[in-house]
Order: structure tokens, then sequence, then C-alpha cells
């Protein structure tokens, strides 16, 4: 890994952590009049989920750039000029780390074994990324999945609020986190895995070697099976709260259950 990926990933992993437990804070309070009532676990979250929209926009929007300009990647999605890919996955790699820091510090409120691995798949796949520059179109087109991660955080903005499950504002975020969600993560797969296809038994394929063609397709298998498993929770939720299912019942119990039915697992999370 060259010193520049290493110099993103170390200040991608402070900034994240300074935006965390200091600006987060800072700007909740002067925004939103709720958040200085929130339970000190409920502000971690709140914070930890702040940062993950950051993060997500950040990476999402480079995601594009590079999908629409970026010619050599595009070109050769093997061995294409890795540059602008390696740095937006530093970024993910930074995140990634400050991420896993978190949930072991506060593990009893926030841990999921679904983040962990996750994020050690991630890693284990982007590693190969920066430390010898392939599969750059595969790492990035991985990365759009993120675009969805904003709409799955408002969600749960709206409930750490307190926002009936029936409001306007929470029906259409959980309508287009639906919608979203399913688009960058689970109607992308057929697409994606043509592309994969169509390098095996190439010269390009066999250039990278076991090592590489282990780590790229069974971290892309787990990430894809996590990503199935939350977008059927997306869509129980979403139907429960257009059906009206999600009522007062439900809400009663809505701290135990939030993990579950309302999706509190599938924030912030990179593939």
């Amino acid at each position: 890994m060259e010193m520049r990926e290493l110099t993103v990933v170390a200040g991608s992993f402070v900034g994240f952590q300074l935006l965390f437990s200091v600006a987060s804070p800072l700007l909740s309070s002067a925004t939103t009049p709720g958040y200085g009532r929130l339970p000190p676990t409920k502000l971690t979250e709140w914070n930890s989920r702040l940062v993950s929209t950051v993060h997500a926009l950040i990476v999402g929007l480079f995601c594009l750039y590079i999908l629409w300009f970026d010619d050599a990647v595009n070109a050769n999605p093997v061995w294409g000029d890795p540059g602008l890919v390696k740095l937006n996955v530093a970024i993910t790699c930074g995140y990634l780390l400050y991420d896993l820091v978190l949930l072991a510090c506060n593990w009893s409120t926030m841990g999921d074994s679904f983040f962990v691995c996750h994020h050690l798949a991630a890693l284990y796949a982007y590693g190969y990324v920066l430390t010898r520059g392939v599969l750059p179109y595969f790492a990035n087109f991985r990365l759009i999945s993120e675009l969805s991660t904003p709409f799955v955080n408002q969600r749960w903005f709206f409930e750490a609020l307190k926002y009936p499950r029936s409001h306007r504002m929470v029906v259409l975020n959980g309508v287009a986190m639906a919608v979203v969600f399913f688009l960058v993560r689970i109607a992308v797969m057929p697409s994606y895995w043509a592309s994969v296809f169509a390098t095996f038994g190439t010269p390009d394929f066999e250039r990278l070697g076991l090592g590489a063609q282990v780590a790229w397709i069974t971290s892309c298998i787990a990430l894809d099976i996590l990503n199935t498993i939350w977008m059927y929770k997306i869509t129980r939720g979403c139907y429960k709260v257009m059906t009206g299912r999600g009522g007062r019942k439900v809400k009663e119990g809505a701290e135990a259950s939030s993990s579950s039915d309302k999706m509190k697992h599938v924030n912030n999370h990179t593939d």
C-alpha cells in the first residue's frame, strides 16, 4: 500500500472519529431540539448514524463520478487505473476501522455480529484493492450501495425523535429507503455478477492469482447474502408501515424490537 492510501485511511479514521465525538453533538444540538433529550445510548447511536450518513454521501457520490467519467476503470474492470478508486476505498476503510472500534467500545448497546461480518468481509476484499490496485471497477461498483444508507439512518432518526409511524415524512422516507436499497443493492446483482462471470477464464482473471480471486468472490457472496437479509427486513418494515400494522402495539415494544422489525442494524455499512 502506498503512503498516499495509508494517509487517507488514517485521515479518514481520525476525521470520522472527530465528526462523531465533536462535530455531530454540536451540529445536532444546534439543529435538533430533541437531540438533548435522548438517553446516552441513543446519543451514541445518533452520532454514529450522522457520521454514517456523511460517509455514505461522500463515497456514494464519488462512486457515481468514477462510474460515469473514469474511462480507464470502465475499460478494464480488473486492471484499469485504480487511482481514484483507491482513494475512495481508502476513505471507506478508514470509516470501517472507526466503526469497528465504536462497536467494540459500545458492544452491549450497538454490537451486531452482522456488522462485524460485513466490515471484515469488506476490509478483506478492499485490502487487495489498496495493496495491489486490482478490481477497481468492481470495488467501485460495490460502494455504490452506500447511496441507500442516508434513508436507513433517517428512518432511525425519526424513530428516536418519536415521530408517529403514520407520519407522512416517516412513510415517504420508508418507501424511498426500500426503493433505493433495492435499486443499489439488490437490482444490480444480476448486472454485477454478469460482469464478474465475464472475466472468468480471461488472462486478466488468471493474473489475479488464487488469493485475490478467493477474496473477491467470497466477500461478494457474503455481502450479497447480508444485503438480501437486510432487504427482507426492510420490506417487512415498509409493509407494516404502509398497511398500518406497525401501530400502537408495536410502538410499545419499539426498544426491544427495533433491531429486527425496524431495521435498526441496516444502517451504516459498506459493500
